[in-house]
């Protein structure tokens, strides 16, 4: 297998799993352990992996993975996390959805939901709910984002403020060990923290690969969040602060 194959590869391995080893990706190929170490110090030098003793790990930017690129990766899981998210969510009530691949899941799974007011700064979860007509849909103005159809902002914020929703689903790039929700964009983050303070009750969805990523702007901490979908459990120490805050953690396995 050429490198041109395996690079790819490696890169979705390392986004899945947040890290990948010289032993594993070499027992995975069937190649020797120099053959991988040469691949992982090409990817580090293109600025794709941040090299580590023994391995790899997804470098800790301040930009994001490419929209289309993060609606291919871990669409199980993704599913999933929207499909326990989206069964807890009630008919006849007024929800906020946000920027992401994993609310766009969930818009998805409620399609057959009745009586909903979905207010959103995601065109595509417009989009895709405007298939429910038991769905009443706003969208917020905001500054278009065309890299993944959010709308962020001033104006995306004073909209949200106008609103008292019974319930929010929301999405972060990362979230670290001490349980702070980050994100890349300051204007989003602007946006997601409205959000919060507009809502009653507060639903996170976040695959493990969140774990592992860093990101510069700070939304929030997980005490903020009622309930938190995910598809791994949570490393110990932040599942006992999650215990401690009240905030609960719904694990739900790829099938």
């Amino acid at each position: 297998m050429s490198q041109t194959i395996r690079h790819p590869e490696i890169l979705e391995i390392a986004r899945r799993e947040g890290k990948v080893t010289v032993e594993g990706l070499a027992d995975h190929f069937g190649v020797t352990l120099q053959t991988i170490r040469r691949d992982l110090s090409e990817l580090s030098d293109a600025g794709r992996l941040q090299r580590v003793h023994g391995g790899a790990i997804l470098p800790s930017g301040t930009t994001n993975i490419l929209y289309e690129e993060r609606r291919s990766l871990n669409r199980r899981a993704k599913s999933a996390i929207a499909r326990a998210c989206a069964a807890r969510v009630p008919e006849d009530i007024s929800i906020f959805i946000n920027i992401g691949t994993t609310t766009e899941a969930v818009a998805q799974e409620l399609l057959h939901h009745r009586n909903l007011l979905v207010v959103t700064n995601n065109i595509n979860v417009a989009t895709i709910l405007s298939a429910n007509r038991d769905c009443r849909i706003v969208l917020t103005g905001g500054s278009l984002r065309r890299t993944d159809g959010g709308l962020v902002g001033n104006l995306a914020e004073d909209t949200i403020a106008q609103f008292k929703f019974d319930l929010a689903v929301i999405g972060c790039s990362a979230l670290d060990a001490e349980g702070d929700m980050l994100d890349f964009d300051i204007e989003e983050v602007g946006v997601s923290q409205t959000i919060l303070r507009q809502s009653r009750r507060t639903f996170l969805v976040a695959d493990h690969s969140k774990f592992q990523r860093s990101a510069p702007a700070r939304i929030a901490a997980l005490s903020e969040i009622d309930t938190f979908f995910t598809d791994r459990s949570l490393a110990a120490p932040l599942a006992a602060r999650c215990a401690t805050w009240g905030t609960e953690t719904v694990v739900s396995h790829p099938m």
